[in-house]
């Protein structure tokens, strides 16, 4: 799996996207905001036909090892369990907090 992130500035956008690849074929995007040594996911898309296979999880993995500080925005209640189990905790404003 690659994941590149393209700037805000180079595409005009006040995120940072990331391109999630694998073998060479786009699996998705995730739209983060990064700052320093820290980054917001504020979603991660992985495309259909890619879902089930793991490549959400490898997204933040990658950034659990590459920054200090990786917050999840306004996560849906539905998704709690999967922040959990990825070591982050709750900050009690709807963001889910992950320091190395």
């Amino acid at each position: 799996m690659k994941i590149t992130f393209i700037p805000r500035e180079k595409q005009h956008s006040e995120y940072d996207w990331a391109d999630i690849t694998y073998e060479g074929q786009p699996v998705g995007k995730a739209r983060c905001k990064i700052e320093n040594r820290s980054i917001t996911i504020y979603s991660i898309n992985i495309y259909t036909d890619w879902r089930n296979h793991g490549f959400g999880r490898k997204f933040v993995e990658y950034c659990q090892k590459n920054f200090r500080v990786v917050i999840a925005d306004r996560v849906r209640p539905t998704a709690v369990g999967f922040w959990e189990t990825m070591s982050f905790v709750n900050n009690n404003d709807g963001n889910w907090i992950y320091r190395s």
